[in-house]
């Protein structure tokens, strides 16, 4: 019996030390987190200690307008589009119709001071015509030829004329005509001269109004500039004729307009 209890309490003895090494293995990864906590933190911080602060870094203020200069100048050149319409039969004696108007639609052209330069074929079409009756089948009547031509008039004073001499010629559809110049660059820096001057004068006001000072302009962007005039309709070639002479032809003025945008810079 004494062997046995003796033999008891050597056996307790094993599991007693792992009970108290897994304690201090607990222990110790505890510590470790205590330890490593302090490093962690130290990694967020600047050389010497001080915290490490991040700072947004905010817009300048500035000003965004929006500005335009425009100018208004006689157009030195003007088209006008017209063409030749006939029908007949067949689409082949359609086209040969047609084409012999047009042949001598262009002859007057040539006579008129036109250069074959300023002469373009706009539009050439074919097709054929039916009558619709009520309750029949659609007939066919024949065919439309139709040739369209878009003319440069370098010399305004000839338009009236010119209308009129390919009218006399042959042509009876006249589509429109419209104004524009032959080099549009000299309004369009004029242009926008004034309009640098309107957003200059623009800035100023808004910093006066706001009391701070413009610190300089950040960017400029353009917009807009020289579009030719779209062209005037006209209903018909013989509405368009006058009894008393040539065609009356009225070129009035073109605007040109410059569109910009700019950002200025405030003091702070």
């Amino acid at each position: 019996m004494i062997r046995s209890k003796a033999a008891a309490r050597v056996s307790a003895a094993p599991a007693l030390s792992n009970r108290a090494l897994m304690l201090s293995g607990a222990m110790m990864a505890t510590a470790a987190l205590f330890v490593a906590a302090p490093a962690a933190h130290a990694q967020s911080q600047a050389p010497g200690g001080a915290p490490m602060m991040m700072h947004a870094m905010a817009a300048p203020p500035a000003l965004n307008l929006s500005a335009y200069g425009e100018v208004r100048t006689a157009p030195d050149m003007a088209t006008i589009s017209f063409g030749v319409v006939t029908e007949a039969t067949t689409a082949a004696e359609a086209m040969q119709l047609n084409a012999t108007r047009m042949n001598q639609v262009m002859a007057a052209l040539r006579r008129a001071g036109i250069e074959a330069r300023d002469v373009q074929t706009s539009g050439l079409n074919l097709s054929a015509q039916y009558d619709y009756v009520q309750n029949e089948p659609p007939r066919l009547r024949g065919y439309q030829a139709s040739n369209q031509v878009t003319v440069i008039i370098n010399d305004l004073t000839k338009v009236g004329t010119t209308a009129d001499a390919v009218v006399a010629a042959g042509v009876n559809q006249i589509n429109g005509i419209g104004f524009g110049l032959k080099d549009p660059s000299a309004a369009e820096n004029q242009a926008r001269q004034i309009a640098v001057r309107n957003l200059q004068a623009k800035a100023a006001l808004y910093a006066q109004a706001l009391g701070v000072e413009l610190a300089g302009i950040r960017s400029l962007s353009e917009g807009g500039g020289y579009a030719p005039q779209p062209q005037v309709m006209f209903a018909r070639a013989e509405m368009a004729m006058d009894s008393g002479g040539s065609t009356p032809v009225a070129a009035g003025q073109l605007t040109v307009r410059i569109d910009i945008t700019g950002v200025y810079d405030l003091e702070r």
